[in-house]
C-alpha cells in the first residue's frame, strides 16, 4: 500500500514540475479552469460536462506527455540535433491537435448557448 501511495507523490511531482516550468501547461490549465467556470455559469447538460472534462483532460495529458518527451530528448541529446528537434516538433503538434479539439468542443457547446442568451 505504501508503494501505491508513493506513486501518487511522484505523479503530483510531475504535475507540479510541469506547472512550474511549462508556460503552455499553465495556459492550458487556466483555460481549462475558465471553461469549467463558463460551464457552471451556463448550466450545461451532463453529457456536455463529460465532453468539456474530456477535452480539458486530453489537452493536459498530452501536454504532460509532451513535457516528458522534451525532457527526455534534452537528456539524451543535449547538443543540437535535427532529429531531436523533429521529435519535439511532433510532440508539440500532438498538443496542438488536442487543443484544437478542445477549442471545437467548447465552440459547439458554448456558442449556441451564448447566442441564445443574446
Amino acid at each position: 500500500m505504501k508503494r501505491f501511495l508513493k506513486g501518487f507523490y511522484f505523479a503530483f511531482n510531475g504535475i507540479k514540475y510541469s506547472f512550474k516550468t511549462q508556460l503552455n501547461f499553465r495556459v492550458h490549465a487556466f483555460l481549462g479552469a475558465l471553461a469549467l467556470i463558463i460551464s457552471y455559469i451556463l448550466q450545461i447538460a451532463i453529457c456536455e460536462w463529460i465532453w468539456i472534462i474530456a477535452a480539458i483532460s486530453l489537452v493536459l495529458i498530452v501536454e504532460l506527455i509532451n513535457t516528458a518527451i522534451e525532457t527526455l530528448v534534452d537528456l539524451v541529446s543535449p547538443e543540437f540535433n535535427p532529429k531531436a528537434g523533429l521529435i519535439k516538433d511532433i510532440s508539440a503538434a500532438a498538443v496542438l491537435i488536442s487543443a484544437i479539439f478542445a477549442f471545437l468542443v467548447g465552440c459547439f457547446i458554448f456558442l449556441p448557448k451564448l447566442f441564445h442568451a443574446l
